[in-house]
């Protein structure tokens, strides 16, 4: 594999801020210093004027994912590639037990599926079926395959929730064998009630997705579940946390000093509510679980990022077309044209996400480019077992790095990103600071607008103990 030099960048990791080059060999960071002096073999790229920051992490992805009736439309090609022009260059990824089947099955048809990743990809395994034998598989998964997380929903009866007892069976068993849970938090009995009664009354549009799932509801299966993973002796962590609730049952617990994290994304930091409230049936674009929230909500999980109670920003890319057209309607949203209660739960990101948080959070909010950098690279790969192979530039670390343009300004266009959806949550918005190149393990895939990159070249991340920060 070729070198790579970078020269002359203002770099930028969790702790650091200095001036330096940086020597990429055989895919991992071998120099860091001054005037680092290199042959004509050498690929050099002059990063002056320019933010050098570690490729991020987004560790909430569904690629190529059955759900119910629907399936999000982006491959592992194109969602990579995407990710890959937001500064993104590692994803862990969810992947499927399949009710009645092994989940070392659903590892083993993800895998094929991800066969065209163009970044590095890891694994979560979603578990439907708790027994004696797949939770055997997974103390399987852990040692065996590097699958250090399991995600358990408390929502969606019937397609996707577990009970409360399966929940504490799968704890004990990831907490004592060097691995996390991932907790979808919302109740989704009580929910899958109001949904049938708005349903019954006639209520089908959009915006009554959020009126029948509370914030109450996140807030208080938040609570369970801490409780459950307190008894279980085991780490939790929180996806896609939108509600003030929720958010205080975390941060309750940490100042316990239960080993509680949670993520929240940017939709749920930069969009309101009010979005359900536009014409027609634009507002399914929005349909996401759990919903977008208000202001109220909205300024706590600022708060959260600020008192590290909330320690990642994630994207839950879960990409649903709007129209049916091209991919066909199992793709779509217009799959609830006559229902909310149909309308496929998710929405895309995963290009978007470091551009916004850098524009809403450092430029307009005041954090420090140190703590953007911890939240949307460094403790998530800390969390879940990738530190510091990914996370960080350091010598030895993979030379997984992204030059940004801190002044550029441009608008955020779907027809310019590189998904297969059609439609972005963020049409028209000016944002601050834009991603000019991306290297993965020293190979530079993304320059400006060209792509260098290729599909399969992203490798499987066997990870480590997931759980905690050091």
């Amino acid at each position: 594999m070729a070198a790579t030099l970078i020269r002359n960048g203002r770099i930028v990791t969790a702790v650091d801020d200095y001036t330096a080059d940086i020597l990429v060999k055989d895919g991992k960071v071998e120099t860091i210093g001054r005037n680092v002096q290199v042959g004509g073999d050498v690929e050099v790229h002059d990063a002056a004027g320019l933010l050098v920051l570690p490729g991020g992490v987004d560790v909430h992805t569904h690629l190529d994912w059955e759900f119910g009736p629907t399936y999000t439309v982006d491959t592992f090609g194109t969602g990579t590639k995407s990710a890959a022009f937001g500064g993104t260059t590692t994803l862990i990824d969810f992947c499927n037990q399949t009710a009645g089947f092994s989940p070392l099955k659903g590892l083993e048809n993800w895998h094929k599926r991800r066969e065209s990743a163009c970044v590095d990809v890891g694994a979560h395994m979603i578990m439907l079926d708790v027994n004696d034998q797949s939770l055997i598989d997974m103390k399987t998964l852990i040692a065996k395959e590097g699958v250090t997380s399991f995600k358990l929903f408390m929502a969606y009866p019937g397609v996707l929730m577990v009970d409360d007892g399966a929940l504490f069976k799968a704890m004990r068993v990831a907490g004592g064998n060097g691995a996390m849970t991932c907790i979808h938090a919302e109740n989704g009995p009580v929910i899958q009630v109001l949904v049938q009664e708005a349903v019954a009354q006639g209520l089908k549009a959009p915006k009554y997705h959020a009126s029948t799932r509370p914030s109450i509801l996140e807030g208080e299966a938040t609570h369970r579940a801490i409780r459950l993973a307190e008894l279980a002796g085991a780490p939790l962590y929180i996806v896609h946390l939108s509600a003030g609730e929720a958010l205080h049952a975390v941060t309750e617990a940490r100042d316990r000093g239960i080993p509680v994290h949670a993520e929240t994304c940017p939709h749920y930091l930069f969009l309101t509510a009010e979005e359900y409230e536009r014409p027609g049936f634009e507002g399914a674009k929005y349909v996401m679980t759990p919903p977008l929230r208000d202001h109220h909500h909205q300024h706590q999980l600022w708060r959260g990022l600020k008192t590290d109670d909330l320690q990642v920003v994630s994207t839950d890319h879960c990409p649903f077309c709007f129209n049916e057209q091209p991919y066909g309607i199992k793709y779509s949203k217009q799959q609830g044209i006559d229902s909310f209660s149909k309308i496929p739960n998710g929405a895309p990101g995963v290009e978007t996400r470091l551009p916004l948080i850098f524009d809403g959070a450092v430029t307009k909010n005041g954090m420090s480019i140190n703590r953007f950098v911890e939240i949307t690279s460094t403790a998530p790969a800390k969390l879940f077992g990738l530190f510091p192979r990914k996370g960080t530039i350091a010598v030895g670390s993979d030379g997984d790095i992204v030059l940004f343009d801190p002044k550029e300004q441009w608008t955020i266009r779907a027809a310019e990103q590189h998904s297969r959806i059609d439609y972005t949550l963020f049409e028209g918005r000016p944002v601050t600071g834009r991603v000019k190149k991306v290297f993965l393990r020293g190979q530079c895939i993304v320059d400006g607008a060209n792509w260098r990159g290729r599909e399969g070249m992203g490798q499987y991340l066997r990870r480590a103990e997931s759980g905690a920060i050091r």
